[in-house]
């Protein structure tokens, strides 16, 4: 498995989305590590971390983060995931509850039943002949051990989002702080990511004496899934308040 580790400060976890590696999360990475020690790994068969004779499941993604904290001895961390990776990082928060201090999960879903119907219709018409000429097809021979492994990595992942997912009961139960990031055209609905809002304990007044949900709900404007990434200020300016327990004062609130 390959990572990269830079910066100093408390340490954060930043995984990647389906087809990326370290360098396509852009300059997310080196912006939280002004702040942060991060630690940025590419998942089985991406980047250059191989692949191996296993399925891609959001269940052995979340145990391959554990067995990465074990090898680098991180007793506990903070998690940044985009796409493919925050949904791994809510699994990782679900199996590894012990491991995670909080979650900022942008673009992510629990529930199959949250997607936008335009791509639950596509999922099933997925080739892998429809990713062969895509760009990030080419950028994938670039760093891979193994340079013809694309078109299994791409079965793969198809077969991840068929993968059946309904997670709500777990959401539910979690105790970990979580953020969740969703571009206002994302790839799930504006409804779903209020939902998992709501699963985590948010969505109440703020001003009528009862303490504020340690989780929170960002929504980036004019973006689609795939712009998420590229919002690298606003990322930043959601992340960094929330993994250091920042919130806004209140009119009410004493200064």
């Amino acid at each position: 498995m390959y990572y990269e580790v830079s910066g100093k400060g408390d340490p954060l976890i930043v995984l990647h989305g389906a087809y990326m590696n370290i360098p396509t999360m852009g300059a997310i990475i080196p912006k939280l590590a002004k702040t942060h020690r991060v630690y940025a790994f590419e998942f089985q068969g991406h980047g250059r971390t191989t692949d191996i004779d296993r399925p891609i499941t959001y269940a052995h993604l979340a145990d391959d983060i554990a067995a990465f904290m074990d090898a680098v001895g991180l007793k506990k961390a903070d998690v940044f995931g985009y796409s493919m990776g925050a949904a791994a990082g809510l699994q990782f928060a679900i199996r590894h509850p012990e491991k995670v201090n909080k979650l900022a999960a942008a673009s992510v879903a629990y529930d199959v039943e949250g997607w936008q119907p335009e791509f639950k219709e596509f999922i099933p018409q997925m080739k892998v002949e429809m990713f062969l000429e895509m760009p990030f097809a080419k950028d994938y021979r670039k760093l891979a051990a193994n340079p013809e492994g694309f078109p299994e990595l791409v079965r793969k992942l198809i077969a991840l989002e068929k993968e059946p997912m309904a997670w709500g009961e777990q959401v539910k139960a979690l105790k970990t702080p979580v953020l969740i990031i969703t571009g206002d055209a994302d790839v799930s609905t504006l409804e779903h990511s209020v939902a998992l809002f709501r699963l985590l304990g948010g969505g109440g007044a703020g001003d009528m004496g009862k303490p504020l949900s340690p989780s929170r709900l960002a929504v980036l404007p004019a973006t689609s899934h795939t712009a998420v990434i590229t919002q690298t200020e606003l990322l930043h300016a959601f992340i960094e308040p929330f993994l250091k327990g920042i919130t806004p004062k209140g009119m009410f609130e004493a200064p």
